[in-house]
């Protein structure tokens, strides 16, 4: 993986991608602590305060370990805080898995469509990564529409309990290599190269 000094932010059409804030403690808050969205995830429930606060300070400490790489998800226009998405490195360091969520006010915007986008590029084009894959639980369609946008090709599922839920869960596993993103990244360029020759 290259050395990556510092947490990049990213500008999409809509979005702000950055490092988290002290700050912004409470609206995490808000949003993770909400029940759908804990549900959906692996995010505690219910989401204590104080949590928040260790969550946001633990940043700096798995970046410079070059564990995880967590993005705050912020619209451009106002400043809201929408959620949260970022890449947990495995110990070989060349594959990752990439995590999301966005608070339930926020859901049905492509907000987790636009923000992967940008982030599974720093993954692939800055961390140097070969793979990056992400788990759903089966229900979660809207997670696998993103992730089928994103071009993540769906490679199996596992059974699984989830001991932070008390509950068996079926997990869909979707993977994208290096070669495909870089793919992809290629046709996408040719085809906006051509609408604008047009």
């Amino acid at each position: 993986m290259n050395n990556v000094r510092e947490l990049h932010t990213f500008r999409t059409a809509r979005l702000v991608l950055r490092p988290f804030r002290l700050a912004d403690a409470p609206e995490v808050q808000r949003l993770a602590g909400d029940p759908e969205v804990a549900n959906a995830t692996l995010l505690p429930h219910p989401y204590a305060d104080g949590m928040a606060e260790a969550w946001i300070a633990r940043q700096e400490v798995d970046f410079a370990a070059a564990h995880r790489f967590n993005f705050a998800i912020e619209r451009a226009d106002d400043g809201a805080l929408l959620g949260s998405i970022g890449l947990e490195i495995a110990a070989a360091g060349n594959y990752a898995k990439l995590g999301y969520w966005i608070g339930r006010p926020h859901w049905g915007h492509q907000y987790a469509t636009e923000a992967g986008r940008a982030v599974v590029a720093y993954g692939f084009g800055v961390l140097a990564l070969e793979r990056i894959w992400a788990p759903r639980f089966r229900w979660n369609r809207a997670s696998g529409r993103v992730l089928e946008k994103l071009g993540f090709a769906h490679e199996g599922c596992r059974r699984e309990y989830i001991a932070a839920r008390e509950r068996d869960e079926i997990l869909e596993l979707h993977g994208m290599l290096r070669w495909e993103w870089a793919a992809r990244t290629e046709l996408r360029k040719r085809e906006s190269d051509l609408a604008r020759a047009a």
